[in-house]
């Protein structure tokens, strides 16, 4: 790894991007090295260079995503922000900062709740079940429950909108490629649906 990290930033965002991309479209099994290579517009022999073996490389792509998603969110979040509503739109916000950067890496962590190659199937429940606590701790610490409407569960709320932008994910005709802003935008319209339908009249 160390020949990998002493690339320039530039040159280490092509090779993530398109091993992501590679990953997130096809899955652990399905994709090789050359196909990585070839995205990135390297060698074969150089992307066993820097990373080794494949599963190598799958495993830091898992550690990178993961290591990513809890810093954007510790620099970026606001605890101060006490409303449900409110949290996930600024949530969103903050992974769109990180798919900026990293345009494949929503499409590689989506292929993760559907890997089942035993090899890396450890790791990616890992990461996945990291992923659910910490998105938890973001939606429920400190969050206002008391504008929803009397028996409303916040925690099935928020399981409909992770099952939304997943569905509405697979969904999508190339998951590398789409429109973020009008994802976004229909996003924004769903969680306004629901918090209209949901919170007490004095909360909207």
């Amino acid at each position: 790894m160390e020949k990998f990290l002493s690339l320039p930033a530039e040159k280490q965002n092509t090779i993530i991007n398109a091993a992501l991309e590679s990953f997130g479209t096809n899955g652990y099994k399905k994709t090789s090295i050359s196909d990585i290579a070839v995205a990135a517009g390297i060698s074969k022999a150089m992307v066993f260079h820097y990373f080794g073996t494949k599963k190598a490389m799958y495993l830091y792509l898992i550690d990178l995503s993961g290591n990513m998603v809890i810093s954007e969110f510790s620099e970026k979040f606001d605890s101060a922000v006490t409303d449900f509503f409110e949290r996930i739109k600024l949530a969103t916000n903050i992974k769109i900062s990180i798919m900026k950067k990293h345009p494949a890496m929503l499409s590689f962590l989506s292929s993760m709740y559907f890997e089942t190659d035993g090899q890396v199937k450890s790791e990616t429940t890992a990461l996945l079940a990291k992923g659910e606590s910490f998105r938890s701790k973001i939606a429920f610490d400190g969050m206002d429950a008391g504008k929803f409407k009397d028996g409303i569960d916040p925690k099935l709320v928020m399981k409909m909108l992770v099952c939304f932008a997943e569905g509405y994910v697979s969904e999508l005709p190339n998951r590398t490629e789409f429109d973020i802003e009008a994802m976004c935008k229909e996003f924004d319209e769903c969680v306004n649906l629901l918090k209209n339908n949901l919170y007490k009249e004095k909360y909207l």
